[in-house]
């Protein structure tokens, strides 16, 4: 079965994360600033707008064309900043654990794909990656150019939106040699903050403040009619952890969450990295 038919996206995290989307059920979007270098964003909309041009001046739209290059470079002058969880297709990966789960140290959480699609309305979406470097095939590429023929204003609010939906897209986007990743990521749009009922939170270490958006699982959950102990089908313990599978199962008894204990397992990834 390829990637986009995959039912349960695994993200792969530390402990003092996991017990904050397990005891208090709350799944942190973090700037993506801070995961993904901004000139990726910027190199998906500098690539979205040469597939654009290139598109119209095949179809000979060469003056519209040209108006669509100012648009980008003019948003591209913008700052903006968006918040992503990340997912990935991958189970018990050794790659995933090395570079999100705490070095093997932490833990995997598989989530029904299908119920994060559910809850992601508003502000929030559920995208695939993408790791093209050539956009031409990307489906924005299509929603420009469509109201580009229809006659769209430029500076219009159609046009607003799409290029609004195109920055979303980019914190999607990846480079090529990430591919193996197989990543999707739940996003928070980087505009309509108003739609998005959660105020931002701070996290203030030695070296740096780090903003994100804690988002209430409880209440998505209960939104689209399940449990969070719906929402995840398995905990797996890094390959590197010292943490006792009992211990693990024993806190999610006492915090109430009976099913989940029944679902931890131990990562079967040769990967170790301990010195």
């Amino acid at each position: 079965m390829d990637r986009e038919g995959r039912s349960i996206l695994y993200h792969y995290t530390d402990f003092q994360a996991v017990d904050g989307i397990l005891r208090q059920a709350q799944l942190r979007v973090n700037n993506v600033l801070r995961m993904n270098d901004s000139a990726e964003m910027r190199h998906f909309m500098n690539r979205l707008c040469t597939a654009v041009t290139e598109r119209l001046e095949g179809e000979g739209e060469r003056e519209r064309a040209g108006q669509v290059q100012n648009l980008f470079r003019e948003e591209l002058e913008k700052e903006y900043s968006a918040f992503a969880a990340c997912f990935s297709f991958h189970r018990d990966d050794a790659a995933q654990w090395e570079r999100y789960g705490n070095r093997g140290r932490g833990v995997c959480i598989a989530f029904q794909r299908e119920h994060l699609e559910k809850m992601a309305v508003g502000a929030l979406s559920l995208q695939m990656v993408f790791y093209q470097n050539d956009m031409a095939d990307h489906p924005m590429v299509e929603v420009f150019c469509n109201l580009v023929k229809q006659g769209a204003d430029l500076s219009g609010e159609e046009i607003r939106r799409a290029m609004h939906d195109a920055w979303a897209c980019s914190v999607s986007f990846k480079h090529p040699s990430f591919r193996s990743e197989y990543e999707m990521r739940l996003v928070v749009s980087p505009f309509g903050k108003e739609e998005l009922d959660v105020q931002p939170c701070y996290h203030v270490s030695k070296e740096r403040i780090k903003k994100y958006y804690p988002l209430d699982l409880n209440a998505m959950c209960q939104r689209v009619g399940i449990g969070l102990e719906d929402l995840i089908t398995e905990l797996i313990i890094g390959p590197d952890s010292t943490q006792s599978a009992a211990i693990f199962q024993d806190y999610l008894r006492d915090h109430g969450l009976n099913r989940l204990a029944g679902r931890v397992s131990l990562s079967d990834c040769p990967l170790r990295v301990s010195i």
